[in-house]
Formats: C-alpha cells, sequence, structure tokens
C-alpha cells in the first residue's frame, strides 16, 4: 500500500464517525426544544438571515475554489475549500441553535409554490446529509495529495455540495415571510 493510501485509510474511521454522527446529532438536538424542557431562553430569530448568507457565502466560495484549482492555484484552492468546510459547520451549528430555541415554522405558500418547496426542502435534506461523508473523503484525498483520486470524486461531490449550498439559500427565501419573530 502507498504511503498516499495509508495516510487516506487513518482518516476513514474518523469520516464514518462523523458521516453518521452529525446526521444523529443533528435529529436528535433538531427535535430538542428548550422552552419544552423548562428553559426560558429567548429565540435566537436572528439566526436564519445569518446562516442563509453563509449558505450563499459557501456556494460562491465554492464556485470560487473550482476556478483557482482550474487556474492552477492549488494552495488557493486548498484555503477556500477549507473556509467552505468552517462556514459549513458554523451554518450547522447555527442551525440548531435556531430549532432549539424556536418554534417550529410552517411554509404558508399555497398551490404548486407549496410542492416546489417540498421538493427543494426534501432534496437539500437529503442531499445535506449524503455530501458530508463526500467532502471528507474528497478533502482527506486532496491533503494527501491522491489528486486523481481527488479531482475523479470532486466532480461528483463538488455540484452536490453547491447544489445544498444554493437551495439552503432558496429555501430561506422562501420560508423568510413565514418566520414569528
Amino acid at each position: 500500500m502507498t504511503q498516499t493510501l495509508q495516510n487516506e485509510k487513518k482518516y476513514n474511521i474518523w469520516i464514518w464517525i462523523l458521516s453518521i454522527a452529525i446526521p444523529v446529532v443533528v435529529a436528535i438536538l433538531f427535535i430538542v426544544n428548550l422552552h419544552d424542557l423548562g428553559y426560558n431562553v429567548k429565540p435566537l430569530s436572528f439566526l436564519p438571515p445569518i446562516y442563509a448568507s453563509i449558505n450563499g457565502l459557501t456556494a460562491i466560495l465554492l464556485v470560487l475554489a473550482v476556478r483557482a484549482i482550474k487556474k492552477g492555484n492549488q494552495l488557493l484552492h486548498e484555503r477556500l475549500i477549507k473556509v467552505c468546510i468552517v462556514c459549513s459547520v458554523a451554518f450547522l451549528a447555527m442551525y440548531v441553535a435556531y430549532h432549539m430555541t424556536s418554534v417550529e415554522t410552517k411554509f404558508g405558500g399555497e398551490g404548486a409554490i407549496k410542492y416546489i418547496y417540498f421538493f427543494i426542502l426534501i432534496t437539500h435534506i437529503l442531499l445535506s446529509i449524503i455530501i458530508i461523508p463526500f467532502v471528507l473523503v474528497t478533502f482527506v484525498r486532496g491533503i494527501s495529495g491522491s489528486y486523481q483520486r481527488h479531482k475523479k470524486l470532486a466532480r461528483i461531490t463538488y455540484p452536490m455540495w453547491l447544489y445544498v449550498a444554493v437551495t439552503g439559500v432558496i429555501v430561506y427565501l422562501m420560508i423568510s415571510p413565514y418566520y414569528v419573530h
């Protein structure tokens, strides 16, 4: 086994742990509302536009990261991807914090727009779960120097991650009129 593959392999257990733990923890925390547990906390109603903006920033940075690598700027590409990962973690923390302190917001649109919203929401949620191991494996392949394998997987990871980031903004824009402040 080459050194590159050995370097990748040592991360595999962490990739699997995180890929399973993150969605499970988010699902658990999503259903835990601090008000229901008797805590008197103010709803963090200021968070949705912030985490939607972070999704938008992530989308822009992903596009810039791809442009950087296509121009041969590997260092900029790596730095932008690291910022995208940090943005995704920040989004996730704010998203969970908001839902732990706030009343669930129901989409109020009717007719075809309601079906469009739920299609976008469901595909966004499903891909946000699926994307976790893709991002982590793609990242590890890149930092381990397995560039051909990285590039091959990145062609799948990039459009999924970009879709999740863009649809996060779209979902926010569609539901924002129905938030209780």
